[in-house]
Parts: structure tokens; C-alpha cells; sequence
């Protein structure tokens, strides 16, 4: 079936879905908050967005100061429906997110962290816990040369997958395994899960790589348009299977794969129910979103009084329908992608899914 042709009871759904994101615009409800803890990190990643190093130019917040920027909003979300997620440059080179998770467990959020897993060994998972950690993310990004190639460490594997086997041990802890597919590491989908499956994972998320940060720099991470097809081939042939739950990211739109290659219908929700704190103080919708996309800075503004006033070019997504996007009949499914997959100053469109598995059809046919 090609990835235009949607049949009808799933055009009904996406319909019906459409009318559900647009109230969601309207109610504009905060329930999940990212903290850029830091943007130091302990690997350099080739595929890299925001180009952190092991010494950053911007020092670390104080967590103090974070936690003024939550006290902010407290009275405008529920707490305990409010997740809050620790990210980088590498969350855990920070020995203080105890303190911070700790505090933000005493006032009801639970939170969670996504790391490279180069210091999730036991001894500071154990600690993370006691601070009321409730969620973990790990990057395992191919099997051993292909993870090193892409992290740029030859360790990175090997703690990865060790940090990895030390989750399914904790009762009640939601995880998850995220893999960035590349070039490289495409050939390996099947290897990966099943040795995913043999650590005892549950769930397994996949993105692909979108031209930003020092991924600009190196074309091999895309995908050709066939692979970038048979992927979505892939991750439908093994959700089919049951053995691992597995999803694609929320990067875009799929066309026919909707409903199929996610759990959910496509829904950017940055700046709609996600909002982020920068190292910086600076307050975005998702930690890629930069330059244009900023929307205030905790050093100078009220964190809820910018989430409850601002946000406007989230909220209203008409300014999208431009380039790719302007005739496009499936806008109102999409309205214009991921906001990360949109340039920071001129707001075009970097990447289309849709339109990258259809070349990816065609190039299968010849």
C-alpha cells in the first residue's frame, strides 16, 4: 500500500484526531516540562544537536534556580500529571541531580532522565531511585563498532549495554531503549532488538537523524529514501511480532504508517503541552528548538506567565504552510511537521517523512 493512499477508516480517525490537537492548541495545558541540566557531556556524538562538549561555554544552572523557575507554574499544573525530564548535553555529569530530583519529588512531579548511559552503573542508579526517579531513557545506537562510531568512544557500548540490563530490574521504573538509525547502523535493526529482547526490554523507540547541530555536518547519518521506506516496514513487521514494543519517535508525519509504526497519531506537542528550561535559563518548547522558537528567559521572565501568554507560533501553525508544506493535502494532518524539522530563522522545512518514504517506494520499483 503506498504511504499516500490512506484508507478510509484511518483519514475518519485522523480527521477525528485532528479536531482533538486543535482543542489541545486551545487549552494549552503544560504537563511535561525538559530541564538542559546541563551542556557538558562526557562523549562527542557525531550526530550531536546542540554541539556539546566536555567543557561548555554555558556553565550549569543552579538547581536552585530551576526549581524557582517550577515553584512558577506549580499553581497552573497538576504535579503529580506533570512529568519532568533531566537532559543535556549528558544529565549525569551533574553529582547534584539528587538534589534536584529529590526536591521536585517533595513537591509532587515525577521525573525522569535521558542519558547516554556512560555513568548509569548501579551505585548512582540506586542513588537516582532513592531521589524518586520514575523514568529512564537510554541511547543504544548499534551493535558495539557502530554504537562507538556514532558516540565517539570506544567504552560507550559496553556501559551502554550494561547500563541497559540494570533497568528491567527495577520494579515500577518506566524505561525505554531509544536508537538513532543511521546508514551504519541500519543493517543491524535486527540484531539490536534481539538483543534487546535478551536484556529483558519492553520497549524500544526509534528516531531518525534531522540535519541540525554538527548532524548537519555529516550526510552519511541519512538514510537513502529506501531505507528510510523499509524502516517503517520494519518497526510495523516487529510490533506485528509482540515480542517488543517498539515506536517511532514524534518527528513527523507517516501517511498510511500512522497508526502503525507509533501507538499514537502523529502529534508535535512542543509548545502545546511540552515546554523546556535551557542551560542557558532560556524557555523553549523542546530542548531543539532554538533561535526563533525561544520564548523567554527564566533570568528576566515569570516561567508561567510566559507558558500562559507566549507560545503564539506553537499554538498557530498556519505560518508552516509554506514551501513543501504549502499544497500539500495532508497539512491538516500534519501542519507542518515536527517544529524541531523546521529551520530556526527562516521557518522552512529541513525534512519530509512523507515525502522521503514515497521517493523511498518509487526507488523500490524501479
Amino acid at each position: 500500500m503506498s504511504v499516500l493512499n490512506i484508507p478510509l477508516k484511518k483519514r475518519i480517525a485522523l480527521n477525528l484526531f485532528s479536531r482533538f490537537k486543535k482543542n489541545e492548541f486551545k487549552l494549552h495545558k503544560l504537563n511535561y516540562i525538559f530541564w538542559e541540566a546541563t551542556l557538558r557531556c562526557n562523549l562527542n556524538c557525531i550526530h550531536c544537536g546542540s554541539d556539546c562538549k566536555r567543557e561548555a561555554g554555558v556553565p550549569d544552572m543552579p538547581v536552585a534556580d530551576f526549581l524557582r523557575a517550577i515553584d512558577e507554574v506549580k499553581e497552573i499544573v497538576s504535579p503529580n500529571e506533570t512529568m519532568i525530564v533531566f537532559t543535556g548535553g549528558e544529565a549525569l555529569v551533574r553529582r547534584d541531580l539528587e538534589e534536584a530530583g529529590l526536591a521536585l519529588h517533595k513537591r509532587g512531579f515525577p521525573w525522569g532522565i535521558v542519558t547516554n548511559g556512560m555513568l548509569m552503573d548501579k551505585k548512582r542508579l540506586d542513588s537516582l531511585l532513592r531521589a524518586g526517579l520514575r523514568a529512564v531513557t537510554i541511547s543504544f545506537d548499534g551493535m558495539e563498532e557502530s554504537h562507538n562510531w556514532l558516540r565517539g568512544s570506544a567504552k560507550s557500548y559496553a556501559n551502554a549495554l550494561n547500563a541497559i540490563k540494570l533497568l528491567p530490574l527495577v520494579p515500577d521504573l518506566v524505561y525505554d531503549v531509544v536508537t538513532c538509525v543511521n546508514q551504519k547502523n541500519f543493517s543491524e535493526l535486527n540484531d539490536i532488538k534481539e538483543l534487546l529482547i535478551a536484556c529483558g526490554v519492553k520497549d524500544w523507540r526509534l528516531f531518525t537523524v534531522f540535519p541540525i547541530g554538527r548532524a548537519a555536518e555529516h550526510p552519511e547519518l541519512q538514510l537513502e529514501p529506501a531505507e528510510f521506506k523499509q524502516l517503517f516496514d520494519f518497526i510495523t513487521a516487529t510490533k506485528k511480532e509482540g515480542r517488543i514494543g517498539l515506536n517511532y519517535g514524534c518527528e513527523g508525519f507517516l501517511g498510511s504508517y500512522e497508526g502503525e509504526a507509533r501507538d499514537n497519531l502523529f502529534f508535535c506537542r512542543a509548545g502545546i503541552n511540552v515546554a523546556s528550561i535551557l542551560a542557558d535559563g532560556s524557555i523553549s518548547a523542546c530542548p531543539n528548538l532554538r533561535a526563533n522558537f525561544i520564548q523567554g528567559n527564566i533570568y528576566r521572565d515569570n516561567f508561567r506567565e510566559v507558558w500562559e501568554s507566549r507560545y503564539s507560533i506553537f499554538r498557530e501553525r498556519s505560518w508552516t504552510k509554506t514551501g513543501l508544506c504549502a499544497d500539500c493535502k495532508y497539512f491538516k494532518y500534519c501542519e507542518g511537521n515536527g517544529m524541531h524539522l523546521r529551520d530556526e530563522k527562516t521557518g522552512e522545512l529541513l525534512f519530509c517523512h512523507l515525502k522521503r518514504i514515497n521517493e523511498g517506494e518509487s526507488a523500490l520499483k524501479r
